[in-house]
């Protein structure tokens, strides 16, 4: 090595040249460069240089051909190379050929003089030494701590496919120890579904110097689980790159096989946030169809309702029909349950939410399940310093109804149903997975021992109308119902199952601040009253019914078929009206904007806002401008009796 080291400045950017020779220049390097492969090589074999800045790729060719060029002409000099495509497998396949360095632009000025003088420091040393052998030395170190810090699992396996290196990211990424997986076959992590595969994939690399490249396969996730620990999962899909590696040829036949060497890179999270955003417009979608038809349903109903309640009314229990009037209410609170598992999925529904302790509210649920459904054992675990959380009571409780029915049909003999609580910090992790804000949350687990799913079934477990029942037994929408609930309480749902080893679902719910709020006892009479009531709903079967069932609590009734016709009706007869119930959903004038009329004409008016849908969305934003209160369709007399009665004595 020449007291003022040559260096060789290879880039087919003729800017990116002179940037470089400028910056190397006032180091008193002696300086040439090149735009082309071809230029590249005819310098080498006319000069000596110690050093070459090599960019990758340039044009049909690529860097590596330069590098191919030094090695096969024992030329004792060193390479460092400069690219904006810097992947990891490009960054370790230079190093494996025997690069000093590697940088990526853009970088600093100062990281590429410092990388520089090392390597032509670290020349220098060896050269001193005497042990320069003719092959293109690199570092060791520097490789190490690359391959080491990658993201991806970078491998080694010799001819038996026993891994003689793995990186620190296996621990990481599936949970194992590289200590475990020293010399071990590479079927160990191999996910067992896709061992055929993979056996096919690593024979093909004995038959000829080839590589793979973008070949997924499922790795086993360690019991551990790595960072997928709190995921309840037991693969991890990973994109392979993989290559023989060979001897010089020993028979005319071809080389000799030495073994493999590859990089895993990790596609869960593209993959979940693919299927994530996928279900999403699915889920959406049909969560709108969902809300519509309950909607509907429900003022059905409230017409059916109503009506039953008008006849009840004149009917004492020893009246011949009092039994089949009542079964008629009993089979449209039924029916009532099925809108509120739509409502459910459609994310509605949530009426009234306050700060609760879920362990109570699993405890009581559970009590009254195992009272009806003996064959199946209840076994309980609580964090009993579970943070509280802000829920509609009644919804958790459908929602883990429909968790429980959904076990007890996977367990048609019998079995176990554990439930757990605990307390949970999700990092930013989640956030990625589950669009969800870090920190604090309640865990929920519902596990049985029952049937378990396929990956087929499990993918659709949420969607509403899929059921793995006979025709009849099952609606298909209680799981879409517990999705819809939990994405409403602003929380999450994984679910973990294999076809024979039961099912577990997994809900988080994020925690409060709040204190809890005791329930109390609602009233069992009727509250009967006086003054006038406006009824506002463009059913005409709602507000017929609706007219009767206020006259029979002792009210005069007022009714308007629409935005506009309740303004007029009101603005003719304000000074009698004390109360308005007013529909939600109506053409033309919408609730929210008659709601905003009303109140334009009387600040104090009061108002009860009625709709078939939910209390979420518009019906929301309406309460939190100041509308008193809220009731749902199908409602019965009695409840209705004790709405009016609330707000009118408010």
């Amino acid at each position: 090595m020449s007291n003022i080291p040559n260096i060789l400045i290879v880039d087919d950017d003729p800017r990116m040249c002179d940037s470089l020779k400028a910056l190397l220049s006032a180091q008193g390097y002696g300086l040439k460069t090149s735009n082309s492969v071809k230029e590249a090589r005819e310098c080498l074999d006319n000069d000596t240089f110690d050093l070459v800045l090599l960019d990758i790729v340039m044009g049909e060719e690529n860097g590596f051909t330069v590098m191919d060029h030094i090695i096969s002409q024992r030329l004792d000099t060193l390479t460092i190379f400069i690219t904006g495509h810097a992947a990891t497998e490009t960054a370790i396949e230079a190093l494996r050929k025997g690069a000093y360095d590697f940088l990526k632009k853009p970088f600093e000025p100062t990281e590429l003089l410092k990388t520089v003088e090392n390597g032509l420091d670290h020349k220098r040393l060896k050269s001193e030494k005497g042990v320069l052998n003719g092959k293109l030395a690199f570092s060791e170190e520097r490789y190490r701590y690359l391959v080491q810090n990658s993201p991806d699992i970078i491998y080694t396996l010799d001819e038996q496919g026993q891994f003689t290196f793995i990186s620190h990211a296996v621990e990481r990424l599936l949970g194992f120890e590289v200590e475990q997986l020293a010399g071990r076959h590479y079927t160990t992590i191999i996910y067992e579904e896709d061992l055929e595969k993979a056996k096919w994939l690593f024979n093909e690399r004995r038959t000829g110097d080839r590589t793979a490249s973008g070949v997924k396969l499922r790795l086993k996730i360690c019991g551990d689980g790595g960072q997928f620990k709190h995921f309840d999962v037991k693969h991890l899909t990973i994109e392979l790159k993989s290559s023989g590696m060979y001897d010089k040829p020993v028979t005319e036949k071809g080389k000799k096989y030495l073994g493999t060497h590859g990089v895993a890179r990790d596609l869960s999270e593209r993959k979940l946030l693919e299927d994530q955003f996928q279900q999403a417009q699915r889920m959406e979608a049909l969560g709108t169809l969902a809300g519509g038809i309950a909607h509907n349903f429900n003022n059905v109903l409230m017409g059916i309702l109503g009506h039953t309640s008008l006849v009840l009314m004149d009917k004492d229990t020893s009246h011949p029909d009092f039994g089949h009037l009542k079964s008629i209410e009993k089979y449209v609170e039924n029916a009532a349950e099925l809108t509120k598992d739509l409502l459910g999925f459609a994310r509605g529904g949530k009426y009234e939410v306050r700060p609760t302790d879920l362990n109570e509210l699993i405890r009581n649920e559970n009590r009254m399940f195992g009272q009806t459904k003996r064959e199946i054992k209840i076994k309980e675990k609580y964090d009993e310093k579970l943070w509280t959380v802000e829920v509609d009571k009644g919804q958790m409780r459908q929602a883990l109804l429909n968790l429980y029915v959904n076990a007890w049909q996977a367990m048609p003999d019998g079995g176990d149903l554990y439930t757990q609580t605990e307390n949970v910090t999700l990092d930013k992790d989640y956030g990625k997975f589950y669009e969800i804000t870090p920190g604090r949350y309640v865990k929920i687990s519902v596990i049985d021992t029952g049937t378990g799913m396929d990956d087929a079934t499990r993918e659709k477990i949420f969607e509403p109308f899929f059921t793995t029942q006979e025709m009849g037994t099952g609606t298909g929408l209680g799981l879409a119902s517990v999705y819809g609930i939990v994405k409403n309480h602003g929380g999450f749902i994984n679910v973990y199952s294999e076809k024979g080893e039961g099912t577990t679902f997994n809900i988080y719910l994020p925690a409060s601040e709040k204190e809890v709020i005791e329930d109390k006892m609602p009233s069992r009479e009727f509250a009967k009253g006086e003054g006038t009531i406006l009824l506002v709903d463009d059913e005409e079967m709602i507000t017929d019914v609706g007219e009767q069932l206020l006259e029979k609590l002792g009210y005069r009734a007022l009714v308007a078929g629409s935005g506009k016709e309740a303004i007029d009706v009101y603005e003719k007869n304000k000074a009698d009206i004390d109360m308005v119930i007013l529909d939600m959903i109506m053409p033309v004038m919408s609730g929210g904007e008659t709601y905003d009329r009303f109140k334009e004409i009387n600040p104090d008016i009061k108002i009860l806002l009625s709709s078939g849908y939910s209390i979420d969305g518009q019906a929301q934003e309406i309460l939190d401008r100041g509308c008193n209160g809220f009731i749902q369709k199908p409602f019965s007399m009695k409840q209705l009796s004790q709405e009016l009665r609330k707000i009118l004595d408010s």
